[in-house]
């Protein structure tokens, strides 16, 4: 019996050796030696307003959290890495629609991101040029207590987009 539960002990530690699991870092698209970021403000090619800079600050403040680097919006000063990122696309759609006020009551809104992460030689150390992501949120349908909640989406959504880039960049995922 005990012989038995070696085994499955061994086969067990085994499988888990070879699955794919590694430290946090260890794939990281930056190099070792990196100790500043630089991370511009996003272009945009959508009439959308602010998205860019929400969408830059979620990435600053993502990187700044989870990361030893030093994160600044500017390339002054020769930055180890540089982070751009482009709004590609920015579309709101009705996802549901209130038969009684004849209005849509819930939206859907899709941003398209392409980012490029360069190191100081300008090599390509990361790129992913069709990030996309949703949001949904809620519409009211009394004008007198109206508020616009995209703006709470297009942040929610920023968060999530953050969240997803650096740990790609900084984990490999």
């Amino acid at each position: 019996m005990r012989v038995l539960a070696n085994v499955l002990l061994t086969a067990g530690l085994a499988a888990l050796a070879g699955c794919g699991y590694h430290t946090l870092g260890a794939a990281s698209h930056l190099p070792q030696d990196a100790h500043t970021l630089s991370v511009p403000v996003f272009a945009t090619h959508t009439e959308a307003y602010h998205t860019e800079a929400v969408m830059t600050s979620a990435v600053i403040r993502e990187f700044a959290t989870r990361s030893r680097l030093r994160v600044t919006p500017d390339e002054g000063g020769e930055p180890d890495a540089v982070l751009h990122g482009t709004i590609l696309k920015q579309t709101v759609a009705p996802l549901t629609y209130n038969t009684s006020t004849q209005q849509s009551s819930s939206y859907l809104i899709t941003i398209v991101v392409s980012v490029t992460l360069t190191g100081r030689d300008g090599k390509v150390l990361y790129e992913n040029k069709n990030y996309v992501f949703r949001q949904q949120y809620q519409s009211t349908t009394d004008l007198a207590s109206y508020l616009d909640e995209s703006p709470s989406a297009v942040e929610r959504l920023s968060r999530d987009f953050a969240r997803a880039l650096v740990a790609e960049v900084l984990e490999g995922l």
